[in-house]
């Protein structure tokens, strides 16, 4: 049995915007803050991506971008859209090069709320972890 979350106190850093019960210097930060840090692995690089998402991180998403299917830029986003939420459903990953996560993002814009479903795929090459395309999307 869980023991139920303890409430944050008004002087507690806010927790990450992937959902993980850190602050986000502790946590995604780490990775937007410092190139040469890399995300250990597949599920932290795509949360990492979503909280750049969140925060319009467009350099960092495109530096995590694996080339072959990187864009040349990422327009910015639209006024008045809000990330809600991430739940990652599924992470494959053997500890190999390559890795896929299944997430859950939520937004509202216009008033309207959305959901992202997607399995992503993600490869590491030299040491770093890349995103590499949407293997689906819902």
């Amino acid at each position: 049995m869980t023991s139920p979350a303890l409430p944050r106190r008004p002087t507690d850093p806010p927790p990450c915007d992937c959902g993980r019960a850190r602050a986000y210097t502790a946590c995604c930060g780490l990775f937007h803050a410092d190139p040469m840090v890399a995300a250990p692995d597949p599920e932290s690089l795509m949360r990492s991506r979503y909280s750049a998402f969140v925060r319009d991180e467009r350099a960092y998403l495109l530096a995590t971008w694996h080339p072959s299917t990187r864009p040349s830029e990422i327009e910015a986003p639209e006024p008045g859209l809000r990330w809600l939420g991430l739940e990652v459903k599924a992470v494959r990953w053997d500890g190999g090069d390559e890795g896929t996560v299944r997430f859950v993002a939520r937004y509202k814009l216009g008033g309207r709320a959305f959901r992202l479903e997607e399995t992503s795929r993600f490869v590491r090459e030299a040491g770093r972890w890349t995103y590499v395309a949407a293997l689906d999307a819902a």
